[in-house]
């Protein structure tokens, strides 16, 4: 249900609203900038912002609602989730009796209208238009402080909209009595609050973290940690004792460090919770990453993968033999782009076999295995087995050892495509440290096919600040990139001309809002692809260094993270100085 720019002139021109000229000028105006009407005639202020919402929603014949200063009754605002809200701009803000009056920016998105109403059966949902300014104020008011909520908390029962099924990984023996009482403190419902907190900012990693008089708790964002709580250290035990009742971990092991995993269900998300607990002077640290069940293998363009790099990984896609790594440090993304290569290879006349830990999508016609060290099944003896199973290609979620290295190599020698993962900073540096492993480097030569080493970056909002580079900006830049490289990718990828320079390109910088606190929201990947020709394969032979090896790579035109970074910077996805955050890490 969309305002047309033909009602819209059909509607002031009746009401004499703005006078002939200026709406034919506006109408002209807007036809040639290929903007709204109503855009052209805001800029023009040819009508106040509130008219025109008003007007809009006269046309539509529902009522406009201002809710920029209006405080919305808890009870009606978790009638709809938060991520249900901001994915879909759409906030309760009225409710009486059966009837519920919700606020959209688009009345006309009949699939969410649809959706909601399903939720709520019981009301009658009412849908009113408003502005974005009024959706921020709404959405502000999801985001209760955790102070506040656990104001709350003082002993009642779980809401049971959040479902927490433990996995069967640990024996718990003796750990009855214990398991009882941690169910029965009130710290079942802080550690629900934390769980539900984080899911909804999308945090990757929750740390708990105990001290002397206090504990503190913190999100990643983002790839971003940040302060998020402060609670009293008398409930610490009891958090911790809840968490390994959810992991079905050893509550009276308190010296050695134990690993252990959860789900997380409700009606809107489902997440499984990896969970790591390690010693530290004051107690015991929690640490649990979150991954999300229902997310699907995403392309590689969805994975931000462009311009020569790309094309290399599309060309060693289509070998049938030989090796494919990605590198980077934890929490750069790799296994979700060796899911995306793999969902480019997945097609009914291949075999596709992984060992994972953990397997964070579920492919269909792949075969995922899950490793687990506790029983002995790990990367190296899951690999032994998948080459007996007649596979095509063979992904390993990570190479962590000499003998997972010889294995993978020797699969990729003897007529498999393999796929993996190794912790380097570059792609030229996963070469010396295969060969620091001990694998032979006639062996790297002869099945590496291509090196891609990543980054993940936080992409602007779209509040930014558009700027260009002073002379010491540039010189300052000078100090980490070679700028005339750099800029020699600026002009390939047709976000700069060759007869400009550094001075005249504008850029972008991050502006905190209250819907980007940051001026930062979501992610996108830097990549650099190394394929491994005839020259590069020489240079591995001959165990030459991670310098040499990217130096003979840049002359046959390969393109670093840092470039890449730049380059997405000059489109104003991201800022100069994320991409100098991300490469300095």
């Amino acid at each position: 249900m969309h305002v047309s720019d033909a009602q819209l002139k059909a509607f002031l021109a009746d009401g004499d609203l703005v006078s002939k000229e200026d709406l034919s000028g506006a109408l002209e105006q807007a036809k040639k900038n290929n903007v709204p009407l109503e855009d052209m005639l805001l800029e023009r202020k040819l009508l106040e912002k509130n008219n025109l919402d008003k007007l809009k929603a006269y046309i539509l014949g529902m009522p406009f609602v201002d809710l920029s200063a209006t405080k919305i009754d808890r009870e009606v605002l978790e009638l709809i989730p938060e991520n249900l809200a901001r994915r879909n701009n759409i906030v309760p803000f009225r409710r009486q009796g059966k009837q519920l009056e919700v606020a959209m920016l688009d009345p006309g998105d009949l699939q969410t209208l649809d959706f909601i109403r399903k939720r709520l059966q019981s009301f009658k949902i009412l849908p009113r238009l408003t502005d974005r300014p009024s959706i921020k104020n709404v959405l502000a008011q999801y985001s209760q402080s955790l102070e506040a909520e656990f104001a709350e908390l003082t002993g009642g029962e779980t809401s049971g909209e959040m479902q927490l099924v433990s996995d069967d990984l640990g024996d718990g023996e003796g750990a009855d009595e214990l398991r009882k009482a941690a169910e029965d403190l009130p710290v079942v419902r802080i550690v629900d609050t934390l769980l539900k907190h984080a899911i909804l900012q999308r945090t990757s990693d929750i740390h708990i973290e105990p001290y002397e008089k206090e504990i503190i708790v913190r999100y990643r964002i983002d790839g971003i940690l940040r302060d998020t709580m402060t609670l009293p250290r008398e409930i610490h035990d009891g958090i911790v004792a809840r968490i390994k009742v959810l992991a079905n971990l050893k509550l009276d092991e308190h010296r050695l460090p134990q690993d252990g995993r959860f789900k997380i269900e409700s009606p809107d998300y489902k997440y499984s919770a990896r969970v790591s607990i390690l010693p530290v002077f004051d107690g015991e640290k929690v640490v649990m990453r979150l991954l999300p069940e229902t997310s699907k293998a995403r392309t590689l363009e969805e994975l931000s993968f462009e311009g020569p790099g790309y094309e290399a990984i599309k060309r060693a896609l289509k070998k049938t033999v030989g090796m494919l790594l990605v590198t980077g440090p934890t929490g750069s993304g790799k296994t979700t782009s060796l899911y995306a290569m793999m969902d480019v290879l997945n097609d009914p006349g291949v075999n596709i076999s992984t060992i994972e830990d953990p397997v964070e999508y579920r492919m269909p016609r792949v075969n995922q295995t899950q490793a687990r060290p506790d029983i002995g099944l790990t990367f190296s003896e899951g690999l032994r087995s998948l080459v007996r199973q007649d596979p095509d290609i063979i992904m390993v979620g990570e190479i962590r050892d000499t003998e997972t290295a010889t294995l993978a190599v020797n699969a990729a020698l003897t007529g498999h495509l393999v796929l993996s993962t190794l912790h380097t900073n570059s792609a030229a540096g996963a070469v010396p440290r295969l060969i620091d492993m001990g694998v032979e480097p006639f062996l790297i030569a002869s099945s590496l096919q291509i090196i891609v080493a990543q980054r993940l970056l936080r992409a602007l909002c779209s509040e930014k600040e558009e700027y260009k580079l002073s002379k010491e900006e540039i010189e300052t830049l000078g100090q980490n990139i070679d700028l005339d490289r750099a800029f020699e990718h600026l002009v390939k990828a047709g976000v700069a001309k060759k007869s400009q320079s550094w001075g005249d390109l504008t850029f972008a910088r991050a502006v905190p809002s209250a819907e980007c606190p940051d001026g930062y929201s979501g992610r996108l990947g830097i990549h650099e692809a190394l394929p491994i020709s005839d020259e590069v394969r020489a240079l591995i032979n001959a165990r030459a260094s991670a310098d040499s090896i990217l130096e003979k790579a840049r002359d046959q035109g390969f393109r670093t993270m840092a470039e890449e970074g730049l380059v997405k910077a000059a489109r104003g996805e991201t800022s100069i100085e994320e991409v100098l955050r991300v490469i300095s890490d």
